[in-house]
């Protein structure tokens, strides 16, 4: 089969390579979409992890095979999965932090070479923990491109779970790439008044297409006196930062009010950041984080993607087949003003 293999800092190389083997209570998916995330992206781009992998998580397809033992699925079965999903006993499980879980640190999807997720690839082994309780059958009348956003959708969830709008407060999430809208929209159905900013105005358009009206254009308005501006000077209840990096997180600071809470999202990469220490010790403020997903919120976040109240799949701008793989990774680590998701789409060269 053909796959899109990471070897290093910004090398991936499109190469044939085995079909993974199955093994009792495992199945093999036959990709047809998968997302290119972020955290993939820098991984890449770093160099962070060891070579040869096959990256790829935000996956669906159809069951090509299953392992024995298998009974809630079956070969022609439409699903997506997660990658990650954790013992439930360890002092972590317990604690509800799944994602500091060792089971869950562990990557239980793979196309070979070491579990990485394997989406960007023809098929898929999914391990038997996986199997058990990370994969969800894709109901009919839902595309695969909906789909595909079942695990960011739970991160997003995950992520506003942990800073618990309440109705009428108002939010600034800076940063509307897929993710930024997700949680605005997230935020907006838990009640709170959202306010978004970007610096490209093309997103600012596409996330008032998702009905989240009060935008920023981070180009011309500074955010942060817009937002106190908006709310009688005090600044956001609560401000989520979908940008990477660490540029960002001061004006998110400074953009919450007295005792607001900031959620620090996207900061997948270990390095250092300034800020100003009296602004969570004087000012009170709660710095959060939020990682990954949350098992226990799956079901309900699988439901709301599944039920398309939102039409996810409206955020998918540009669609690669599987040749075309290495190409697209390099679009998605270069974004336009106008691409949002990106997608590896085997299921483009099926024949039906």
């Amino acid at each position: 089969m053909r796959a899109a293999v990471y070897y290093g800092v910004n090398d991936v190389r499109l190469e044939t390579v085995p079909v993974p083997s199955i093994g009792p209570g495992e199945l093999l998916v036959k990709v047809h979409t998968c997302g290119i995330c972020g955290t993939d992206l820098k991984k890449i781009a770093t160099g962070s992890h060891s070579a040869p992998r096959i990256f790829g998580h935000e996956t669906t397809g159809e069951v090509a095979a299953a392992g024995d033992g298998v009974t809630r699925f079956a070969v022609g079965d439409r699903v997506a999965f997660f990658h990650h999903i954790p013992c439930g006993q360890c002092y972590y499980c317990r604690h509800k932090v799944f994602a500091q879980c060792s089971v869950y640190k562990k990557v239980g999807c793979t196309a070979g070479f070491e579990a990485s997720g394997g989406g960007f690839a023809e098929y898929v082994r999914v391990m038997d923990w996986i199997v058990d309780k990370g994969v969800a059958k894709i109901p009919a009348g839902v595309s695969h491109e909906q789909a595909s956003f079942m695990e960011p959708v739970n991160t997003c969830w995950k992520a506003i779970d942990v800073i618990q709008p309440r109705v009428g407060e108002t939010f600034l999430v800076i940063g509307q790439g897929p993710i930024g809208i997700i949680l605005a929209i997230l935020a907006q159905r838990a009640g709170a008044r959202v306010i978004t900013s970007d610096l490209f105005t093309q997103r600012l358009t596409i996330a008032k297409g998702f009905g989240l009206q009060e935008v920023i254009d981070a180009s011309r308005t500074d955010s942060v006196l817009h937002t106190r501006q908006q709310t009688e000077g005090r600044g956001a209840d609560a401000v989520i930062l979908a940008v990477p990096g660490t540029k960002l997180i001061e004006t998110a600071i400074q953009a919450a009010r007295p005792g607001g809470r900031i959620m620090l999202f996207a900061q997948t990469v270990r390095e250092q950041a300034t800020i100003d220490p009296a602004a969570i010790c004087v000012d009170e403020k709660t710095l959060l984080g939020s990682y990954s997903a949350s098992v226990d919120l799956q079901d309900e976040s699988t439901d709301w993607v599944f039920s398309q109240a939102v039409d996810l799949a409206r955020l998918v701008t540009h669609r690669f087949p599987l040749a075309e793989a290495v190409q697209g990774l390099n679009i998605a680590a270069h974004p336009q003003p106008d691409s949002m998701k990106l997608v590896i789409q085997y299921g483009s060269e099926w024949k039906d």
